[in-house]
């Protein structure tokens, strides 16, 4: 009787141990198809966006994430890492050669825990740190004052200077014999030239400091050598893995050998625990691709491209801040139109065209409604859309900013985003 009572409950429960949908969670379902189809049919351009290929989704959605791996390859504190241990392994290796690093630790979940962790690697709390703003480009965590950098480290922020929008290196170096700061940060998320990492590790080393290089935006073009790398000038290199990478939501630090053991520390156990070996898998797909003549090509279209738009913009009566672009990027100052960034962002949205506002260098606006849009064209390009593509679509966004009814010039600008999106699909979703 027994035996077979368990029996029966057996049957019941049978479908949940062999069927992979089980439960089935039709909601959860729903809004992802919807995700899909809002990826299928509107245009990205939002500069830290890109779609990764089929083997980094496998990657993330392997049978990896089942398996917890604290510690280091060879110093693990779980058993059954052998085969992870590996794949860890792989992923350092082709880092370090695609950038030409010393070390590589792939385990950082994102970029500001890559940064948080070269901090704590690096300072102790109340250090003086100096990196760039983030109203004239910077990133969060490079002290500003909301973020743990800012209520962890003493801060001084560096910006561009406001005739040209560029870096002034000169007032950084004051800024650097003013204020020895035990660290010196180069990088941004909103700034669209080339940066200076071997002037800004000459700055550092003048007072004593040492150098973090943030290339989370622009980790694509240095690996395919279309940006100064500032691997032989840095202590630190943090970045993540999207964006220009094209690869799989996380981070990565590379460091000179003498930061290995202490940046280690400051992961595991300094500031995370376990790590995602789903994702550090797809580090290691991204890193092999980011290594193949196709990625050079895709990386100097990423450019074409952004610089057709800031001079189709440019052509249109838009200013461009700092006069134009030599990267994924550029940021369009709206004052002229009369409109605010937000005001932009959202009635794009509308018409199919994902963007970003973004504060302009000294922007009477606040950073929550900002002066200017950001534009990036990695997503896009991974579409396959190239200059005469992404000049109409510069087109379409004019018509909807200089509207005085942009209600109307969405729908108007929506059929041809379709139409657009109809012509160059993301490549995942029509991969067999």
């Amino acid at each position: 009787m027994i035996a077979f009572e368990c029996f029966e409950k057996l049957k019941q429960w049978l479908p949940c141990m062999i069927s992979p949908l089980f439960p089935f969670d039709s909601e959860l379902a729903h809004f992802i198809e919807e995700e899909k189809k809002r990826q299928q049919t509107t245009l990205s351009l939002i500069a830290s966006e890109n779609y990764v290929d089929k083997g980094i989704l496998q990657a993330v959605g392997s049978v990896l994430t089942n398996k917890y791996a604290e510690g280091y390859p060879g110093k693990r504190y779980y058993a059954g890492c052998a085969v992870v241990d590996q794949i860890e392994l792989l992923a350092q290796e082709r880092c370090k050669t695609l950038f030409g690093a010393q070390h590589a630790n792939v385990q950082p979940h994102a970029g500001s825990q890559a940064n948080m962790a070269v901090y704590y690697a690096a300072l102790r709390p109340g250090d003086t740190i100096l990196g760039m703003s983030l109203a004239h480009g910077g990133h969060l965590t490079h002290g500003h004052s909301v973020n743990f950098s800012g209520i962890f480290y003493k801060t001084v922020a560096y910006g561009v200077d406001q005739e040209s929008e560029q870096i002034d290196y000169d007032k950084v170096q004051k800024l650097a014999e003013e204020h020895k700061p035990a660290l010196l940060i180069a990088g941004a998320s909103a700034y669209s030239r080339i940066i200076d990492f071997e002037r800004c590790a000459a700055i550092a080393a003048s007072v004593n400091a040492l150098f973090l290089a943030d290339i989370a935006h622009i980790a694509g073009l240095v690996a395919a050598q279309l940006h100064p790398s500032p691997v032989p000038y840095a202590d630190f290199v943090s970045s993540t893995t999207h964006k220009t990478l094209r690869g799989p939501r996380g981070g990565v630090i590379m460091s000179k050998l003498m930061h290995a053991s202490a940046l280690d520390r400051a992961i595991m156990p300094g500031t995370q625990g376990g790590p995602f070996m789903n994702v550090i898998a797809a580090k290691a797909a991204c890193f092999y691709e980011a290594a193949q003549p196709a990625f050079s090509a895709y990386q100097r279209q990423v450019i074409k491209n952004a610089q057709a738009m800031a001079n189709a913009f440019h052509s249109l009566g838009y200013r461009i801040v700092s006069g134009g672009t030599d990267n994924h990027l550029f940021i369009v100052d709206l004052r002229s139109k009369k409109i605010t960034g937000l005001q932009a962002e959202r009635y794009l949205e509308l018409a199919g065209i994902t963007t970003s506002r973004s504060c302009i260098p000294f922007d009477p606006q606040k950073p929550w409604i900002t002066s200017g849009l950001r534009i990036g064209t990695p997503a896009v390009t991974t579409r396959g859309l190239e200059e005469d593509s992404c000049q109409v679509l510069v087109a379409l966004i004019d018509q909807v900013l200089s509207s005085s009814h942009p209600e109307k010039s969405v729908i108007e600008s929506a059929r041809v985003v379709k139409s657009l999106c109809e012509q160059f699909p993301v490549p995942l979703f029509t991969a067999t």
